[in-house]
């Protein structure tokens, strides 16, 4: 029996732990947010819906964005033991530079409708932090309005070809007046992706006072606040007379860009060049080849063409045919320091976030983009330590597992076809009119040798029907999961 007394008081004494009361809401909501999925909810929280689908949506059923994301999701960490890990090194050399940490903000379109504060709360976090910052064609804050935000850190501009020569010529030459190292050269939107949830929210350039759009505000009044006492939301880069976010694109964006503007632009940039947006890997060859300084696997964050391929699947395939000294980046999905460390051990030289750092800034401001950051540093020097790694160049393929719900279709209908034709189903003999005995009882099937076998061998099965089962077959994970390939 368990001996009980009365407590003591000076013992319960020291289990009150009182803090201090705080009257900041936003810097206690931003600290009670530890993953970038927290800054999420806050941001969902107070931004009207069609500005935070704009941010959170991709184009039609949003499938290429879910597969990014749960192909992070989708690995397996192999931590090396008994390795000294106290003090870890995140920071890098990318494109000639420095950078505190392994990732970099990605260019993001009209942001300060997201948040007012937009590209200069992001450019002068990335200078605090120690990472570089990109501007986007399509941003709302000027190329020297962002230079004197961020005005001793890295800051990167990115670039579309417009039906307007001229005018994309006309920002290559501001970006690199104002000091801006690296031109990201986009090449994954001749056209607009057609983005469902802005349709269906009617989401526009400017924002309109309709009635959804008033009733959607209502418990955000903060929100229309910051928009209509700041200066007027406009396109730094882009003349535009108004309308959904999709006609705007389309009626800048010119889909006849090709090999030839690469080699004009190359000619008028002084500083770094790389291509944005290579989705396979003959492409990531030859601009290699063509001597580029570096390529992003991207496909845009789902945001153009849906089923596109994944980058971070499609990473250690490129990085295998280029080489390891090739600089090649990555973005697409990433929501966390350990997606990060995973891409760096698979080739990767840097990251870009993009839906991750704008919710934080929804969430906060410039404090929200700080935090941001803080839990990706954290995450990251967290997942070295485990893995047992102390530098990023300690980090290597054979840390990672990359594993697949799906297998390619050629691959699984090829199991399936063979395993059916191995195993032929069993017919029972059929009975008289004048003598109907039973059945006999059919033999006991061969026990399946794999998974695949056993997944087709069902009988009535189409080959096509096997290999979509096959597809879906338990691998080496209880969860259900397979190598990837």
């Amino acid at each position: 029996m368990v001996k009980r007394q009365f407590p003591n008081p000076k013992d319960v004494f020291e289990y009150v732990q009182l803090k201090k009361p705080s009257f900041g809401g936003k810097e206690r909501r931003l600290q009670d947010a530890l993953t970038i999925a927290d800054l999420r909810l806050i941001a969902k929280r107070r931004t009207p819906k069609a500005a935070f689908d704009y941010t959170d949506g991709a184009a039609e059923g949003e499938l290429s964005i879910l597969r990014a994301r749960q192909a992070f999701e989708d690995i397996e960490f192999h931590p090396d033991i008994l390795r000294p890990a106290e003090d870890v090194d995140t920071s890098t050399q990318i494109l000639g530079g420095p950078s505190a940490m392994p990732f970099g903000i990605a260019p993001t379109g009209f942001t300060r409708l997201m948040q007012t504060e937009g590209e200069t709360a992001g450019a002068g976090a990335a200078g605090a932090a120690g990472i570089p910052f990109t501007l986007s064609t399509l941003g709302t804050t000027s190329i020297e309005d962002v230079k004197a935000a961020n005005p001793h850190g890295r800051n990167w501009f990115q670039l579309y070809v417009l039906r307007d020569r001229e005018v994309s010529y006309g920002l290559v030459k501001r970006a690199a007046e104002a000091g801006f190292d690296t031109l990201h050269f986009t090449v994954d939107t001749p056209v607009a992706g057609n983005r469902m949830r802005d349709y269906r929210n009617g989401f526009s350039i400017p924002p309109q006072l309709t009635v959804k759009t008033v009733l959607d505000t209502l418990p955000r009044p903060w929100w229309w606040f910051d928009f209509l006492t700041t200066p007027k939301l406009e396109f730094a880069s882009l003349k535009s007379t108004g309308g959904t976010v999709g006609d705007l694109i389309g009626q800048a964006m010119d889909p006849t860009i090709s090999y030839e503007d690469l080699a004009t632009i190359r000619e008028m940039w002084p500083g770094k060049i790389v291509i944005k947006g290579v989705q396979n890997v003959p492409d990531a060859v030859k601009l290699i080849d063509l001597g580029v300084d570096g390529i992003v696997l991207s496909n845009h964050g789902g945001r153009q063409l849906d089923r596109a391929p994944i980058p971070f699947h499609l990473l250690p395939k490129v990085v295998r045919e280029v080489g390891k000294d090739a600089t090649v980046m990555i973005d697409t999905g990433i929501m966390n320091g350990a997606d990060i460390v995973a891409s760096v051990a698979l080739g990767a030289k840097f990251t870009l976030i993009g839906r991750a750092y704008l919710y934080g800034l929804m969430a906060g401001g410039r404090a929200g983009v700080d935090r941001t950051i803080a839990i990706l540093r954290s995450e990251i020097e967290r997942t070295m330590k485990l893995l047992g790694v102390s530098s990023l160049e300690e980090l290597e393929p054979r840390h990672v597992t990359q594993l697949t719900r799906v297998a390619p279709v050629s691959v699984a209908y090829g199991e399936a076809a063979e395993a059916l034709a191995k195993a032929q189903p069993v017919r029972t003999p059929r009975a008289t009119a004048a003598s109907k005995p039973a059945a006999p009882k059919a033999p006991a099937k061969p026990r399946a040798k794999s998974a695949a076998a056993k997944t087709a061998a069902k009988p009535g099965t189409t080959p096509l029907e096997a290999a979509e089962q096959t597809s879906d077959t338990v691998g080496a994970a209880e969860e259900g999961l397979t190598p990837g390939r």
